[in-house]
């Protein structure tokens, strides 16, 4: 390839980092649009993330298997087409108003985002000269960031509506005008995803019609591993204490991260106050100081131990949210936002230290941790029943329990003194 073809290539593949981050960071709006749109309670509204979550549990392993045999770019193209067409079937599912109609659109947007996610982190890296990757993937990475800040804001802005009926107001309408009312806050959402779905196809294209360089990966250890089966591979790996405490270890963190972020409009308006799109605005600032903090936590592990930095982290979360879950006003938004911030570290050192050492076997079993992020989907349910319960503010109870597991976790891998990051989400 020439020098500028490798360039648009890279920028192509930099575009998938954008689009998976900025479908994550729309979960957060449509939680309490869709809870509004759809009359839900908060369980079922956190639905939305189970749907979302789910299809990296099952999908990454498939998604492997598939660019085995088709290439990184007959996955990538799938992906975005099977993301596509999840953002237009939001179309149809705002016509009906039917929530179930919206967690099938979003499963099969998430299924896309899996295809997309499990080949972008490795192919960025094998995408030019080998001394340039880890300046690549912290590129590409930096674009995750920017699309988590810009979601929420421009969710806020042409999804959410800033209108929300008292119980009062609800009973006092006419059946008629209720309906139309709600149908009005559903139909908010087309021509956003549809914009969403074009844009997505677009960059299906330039890939398609985009001549990209054969990658070799597979080492004669490698091929020799794939002559048995799947199973007995995944079998092997399960025995690999190391690894599934990794896997254990996102499992909690990307709960934590998801019940942090989608509850966090609903926790303004209820703690502080803050009407939904104000709201929306201060989690766009939370996610920016998310990007900022991943920023500066890369330069820092150059100068304090990544081990060490992830138990400070983690400390440091658990603080911030019995402040927020102890006071009430802004002071209790504050000290959310101020948790991602120190979230931002997070998944890419646990990712890298639990694949560390596993040589050949590294590709299937980044490939279970990536499952872990199945706690996505967990753990929103739980905190969602927990407020129907009690109330949003104890619900954030629930993060605690995962970054007190983090600290754990990074306590006894202490005795690691240099982390590679090679993965981001």
């Amino acid at each position: 390839m020439s020098k500028n073809n490798a360039l648009f290539a890279v920028a192509l593949i930099t575009s998938l980092f954008f689009i998976w981050g900025f479908a994550l960071n729309l979960n957060p709006i449509l939680i309490p649009h869709l809870k509004k749109a759809c009359q839900l309670n908060d369980f079922q509204s956190s639905l939305i993330d189970s749907a979302s979550y789910i299809a990296y549990f099952l999908l990454p392993i498939p998604a492997a298997q598939f660019m085995k045999k088709y290439g990184y770019k007959g996955g990538i193209l799938l992906g975005l087409v099977l993301f596509a067409t999840g953002a237009f079937l939001f179309y149809p599912a705002a016509a009906v108003r039917n929530y179930a109609f919206f967690l099938g659109a979003l499963f099969v947007v998430f299924s896309g985002a899996a295809f997309l996610e499990t080949a972008a982190n490795p192919y960025i890296t094998v995408l030019g000269d080998p001394a340039g990757a880890t300046t690549r993937i912290n590129f590409s990475q930096s674009f995750n960031g920017l699309a988590a800040t810009l979601a929420p804001y421009l969710g806020g802005l042409f999804i959410l509506s800033g209108k929300n009926l008292t119980e009062t107001e609800t009973k006092n309408m006419s059946a008629t005008d209720l309906n139309n009312y709600l149908n009005k806050e559903a139909s908010s959402v087309q021509l956003p995803f549809i914009i969403i779905g074009i844009v997505v196809l677009v960059v299906a294209f330039l890939i398609y019609k985009t001549a990209f360089p054969p990658i070799v990966e597979e080492t004669s250890h490698e091929l020799e591993d794939d002559k048995r089966s799947l199973m007995t591979r995944i079998g092997e790996l399960l025995k690999e204490k190391q690894l599934m405490q990794g896997v254990l270890g996102e499992f909690f963190y990307v709960g934590a991260q998801s019940c942090i972020s989608s509850f966090f409009i609903r926790f303004s308006e209820k703690v502080a106050g803050f009407a939904e799109k104000p709201a929306s605005f201060y989690l766009s600032m939370a996610l920016l100081s998310f990007m900022i903090g991943r920023l500066l936590g890369t330069a820092l592990m150059l100068v304090i131990n990544p081990v060490k930095l992830l138990i400070t982290y983690a400390i440091i979360n658990v603080a911030l949210l019995f402040v927020a879950v102890s006071v009430h006003g802004a002071l209790a938004v504050y000290a959310l936002m101020g948790v991602f911030f120190f979230m931002s570290i997070m998944f890419p050192t646990i990712f890298s230290l639990s694949i560390r050492g596993l040589g050949a076997k590294t590709k299937l079993g980044s490939s279970l941790v990536i499952m872990g992020i199945v706690g996505g989907a967990i753990f929103p349910p739980i905190m969602g029943r927990i407020s129907d319960l009690t109330n949003i503010q104890t619900s954030y109870l629930v993060p605690v329990i995962c970054f007190v597991y983090i600290g754990y976790f990074a306590i006894i891998n202490l005795k690691v003194k240099k982390v590679e990051m090679v993965a981001s989400h």
